[in-house]
């Protein structure tokens, strides 16, 4: 049986990760095999390149070495992880995916988004998400999480509002470009209320 892959968008600080953990229990006590996992990440090597992504030692990194960085973590982490895990039958939860690249590099740092979508098509090799779910939240209320949470600011956070403000515009964008395959929900609504939205449309996609 072919599994399912679903991804879990929206700028930072707006619950896409605290959704995505929720989802992942509910599906799992529905005894169902789920497969957690992030972008950039997942697997040892693209782990590592995360580090060197994130790190605020690294500011002087151009915008194109930051594109084909996340690319090449995304193609280790297919091919290791997520492809072998879809091929098993299990469900596969994704916090980041595509959409990241097109809205925080694409929108974001201005590279050309028709590069970035041959480039990821490339580097997926075809694997492209059953459903996307972006959790739209102001740039204000984004903000005001990271401060409360006191979270320090790596590479990416630290890249000002402005340009958090295109990458949500580039996420909104997105979802009213493709309604079918990527969802746009209210971040600034209760988690509960967000997680049973989600898992509605789960359930629905896996019928």
């Amino acid at each position: 049986m072919r599994g399912y892959f679903f991804t879990f968008e929206g700028i930072d600080g707006c619950g896409k990760s605290t959704q995505l953990a929720g989802v992942a229990e509910a599906l799992r006590a529905k005894g169902r095999k789920c497969l957690v996992t992030r972008e950039p990440g997942g697997p040892p090597i693209s782990e590592r390149i995360r580090e060197i992504l994130i790190s605020p030692d690294n500011a002087q990194m151009c915008d194109e070495a930051e594109s084909l960085l996340y690319m090449a973590a995304r193609a280790q982490h297919i091919r290791e992880r997520i492809k072998p895990a879809i091929d098993a039958g299990e469900i596969v939860l994704c916090d980041r995916f595509e959409q990241a690249t097109f809205a925080y590099q694409g929108a974001g740092r201005g590279i050309n988004v028709n590069h970035l979508r041959a480039i990821n098509n490339f580097a997926t090799d075809g694997v492209t998400p059953d459903l996307t779910f972006i959790f739209d939240v102001s740039v204000e209320l984004s903000m005001e999480r990271l401060n409360k949470i006191g979270k320090g600011r790596d590479r990416i956070e630290s890249a000002g509002s402005d340009f958090f403000e295109r990458v949500r515009a580039g996420y909104l964008n997105a979802a009213a470009a493709n309604p079918g395959k990527i969802k746009l929900l209210d971040g600034s609504k209760a988690p509960s209320e967000l997680t049973a939205a989600v898992l509605g449309m789960i359930e629905a996609c896996m019928k």
